[in-house]
């Protein structure tokens, strides 16, 4: 079995050692409908702390359900997704969002950036969905970030900036309440070669090493870059291996 694991709550079993599986997947599957097959459909799967995922295969193989199933932004068929002794399909909808907000950094395919407003107020939008007020902790790191990946803050409207840009305040707002897991959802799709590589580089380097990073990736230079490889295809996962490169890197 591979390795998916425990994240924001303790296992209630007190006398079981502490696991470094950080995210773990029972028997999952999800159906839109009735007679039709499954778009995803995986038996067990872990994942553990601190690990780079990057989750491969051609489009409809189900590796986006997965990443939106595994956040809690969708829910399965059936099945368990069990990050740190928690079941996330068993909470309710606002207990999901106050667990994504501590646990998870989502950096979006098409961005999800508010286009009238500046780069600092779209990274800060996590943190005014918690109150009307914005501590002035928080503000100054959504500057330290915007900084550390190279967006100038005097711009007025996220619309004036480039797409490698607007990815780079993606990667930002992922990063604002200092994730322990960051899941990326096609994070070069719409970007250029110099484009899509400075966002790479940014996101592996931004994460650092206690974080996990899970992909989704057409991009090979983005594959590459991960430890291990799961790759799908018609909703299932046909192979789960340590990255070749890598390992020749480290030989």
């Amino acid at each position: 079995m591979s390795a998916l694991s425990d994240l924001s709550m303790p296992s209630s079993n007190l006398s079981e050692p502490v696991s470094d599986v950080l995210l773990r997947i029972e028997e999952l599957s999800l159906h839109y409908g009735k007679n039709q097959p499954p778009v995803l459909q995986i038996g067990n799967l872990a994942i553990d702390r601190g690990q780079t995922v990057g989750i491969s295969g051609p489009s409809g193989s189900g590796k986006s359900s997965l990443l939106y199933l595994i956040s809690g932004l969708l829910k399965p068929s059936h099945g368990k997704i069990i990050w740190n002794g928690t079941d996330i399909t068993t909470l309710g909808e606002g207990e999901t969002d106050r667990w994504r907000r501590k646990s998870i950094g989502f950096v979006f395919q098409d961005f999800h950036l508010i286009d009238e407003v500046s780069p600092l107020e779209n990274v800060l939008i996590p943190a005014s969905f918690i109150g009307w007020r914005i501590d002035d902790a928080t503000r100054k790191r959504a500057h330290e970030l915007l900084d550390q990946v190279g967006v100038p803050l005097a711009r007025k409207s996220t619309s004036d900036l480039s797409r490698g840009e607007q990815q780079r305040v993606a990667i930002a707002r992922a990063l604002l309440f200092d994730p322990p897991v960051i899941l990326a959802d096609e994070p070069t799709a719409s970007l250029d070669d110099a484009a899509s590589k400075t966002a790479t580089d940014t996101l592996f380097s931004l994460t650092g090493s206690n974080r996990t990073i899970i992909t989704v990736s057409h991009d090979q230079d983005v594959i590459d870059r991960c430890g291990r490889v799961l790759r799908f295809d018609k909703g299932a996962l046909i192979d789960d291996s340590a990255n070749i490169k890598e390992k020749a890197e480290l030989a």
